[in-house]
């Protein structure tokens, strides 16, 4: 069953982004995951706390998938420049 995965990202060091998105889709595809939506435009209609400066829904063929992808030691480092980048919240949905 597909699984989805909401990232919150509040970017505080764009060069560290900018190196994460040219190798994010790697890893991505050998896990069979793509980005169904992505916005810079994110704004926060009830609650509170500042809207990240990005935010992404992920989809991936299943849970099992999505859990792979983040626990993959062959994209380690990539993880760690997204984490780099600043403030980092995945949600598996």
């Amino acid at each position: 069953m597909t699984a989805y995965a909401f990232v919150n990202l509040t970017i505080t060091n764009p060069e560290n982004f900018e190196a994460y998105r040219e190798k994010a889709g790697m890893a991505l595809k050998k896990h069979g995951a793509a980005p169904l939506h992505v916005s810079k435009e994110a704004e926060v209609i009830e609650g509170e706390g500042a809207a990240p400066t990005v935010t992404v829904i992920l989809t991936f063929p299943d849970r099992d998938a999505a859990k792979a992808w983040i626990e993959d030691p062959e994209f380690a480092e990539v993880h760690a420049l997204r984490r780099g980048a600043g403030v980092s919240n995945i949600i598996l949905m």
